[in-house]
């Protein structure tokens, strides 16, 4: 026994070179930081269900599993638009949610940032505008980014955020004022 010790301290520990970080960690790693320069922190959203017929809340709540996995990218959904960085609104905006909607978007602080999901959230999809809804989320509150798609995948949901944020550092890099004119 002792000379397995002796042999053990006089070699010391042999192990191999962790490996290179795969693609998607790369990506993820980039993302992240992203949101660190943009905020300074985790990024916060805030989804809101402004009348849609929630595919595209299935695709956003795919975005918490294993696969996806957006807590460890350091983004992050919350219940309070008071605690929140972006807002992620599906639908077309029905006309009793256009008050909430409104509310929900002066409540979040500044900088904030929006994106519309999904083709209802985009342009009012199939429903359009009519007796019961007012089409598209720009339609009631400014909107930084589009994520097109009945309903849009996950990976379409991530580059859309990623665009805002890229959008507001490039904005913010320029000198002017990251936050756009309330309409």
């Amino acid at each position: 026994m002792l000379r397995i010790l002796r042999q053990i301290a006089k070699t010391g520990m042999r192990t191999e070179a962790p490996p290179a970080p795969a693609d998607e960690m790369a990506k993820a790693a980039r993302l992240q930081a992203d949101v660190l320069r943009t905020l300074g922190r985790a990024l916060a959203i805030r989804q809101v269900d402004a009348g849609s017929c929630n595919g595209c809340e299935l695709e956003i709540h795919a975005l918490g599993n294993p696969y996806y996995n957006i807590e460890g990218m350091g983004i992050r959904f919350v219940a309070s638009p008071r605690h929140a960085d972006m807002l992620l609104v599906t639908g077309p905006v029905s006309k009793h949610m256009a008050i909430a909607l409104r509310r929900t978007y002066d409540a979040t602080p500044e900088p904030k940032l929006v994106v519309a999901v999904g083709d209802c959230g985009c342009t009012g999809g199939i429903f359009g505008e009519s007796y019961a809804t007012l089409g598209r989320v720009s339609s009631v509150i400014p909107v930084d980014a589009e994520v097109p798609g009945c309903p849009p995948t996950p990976t379409a949901l991530l580059q859309g955020i990623l665009a805002a944020i890229t959008a507001r550092v490039a904005v913010a890099g320029d000198g002017e004022s990251a936050t756009p004119p309330p309409t």
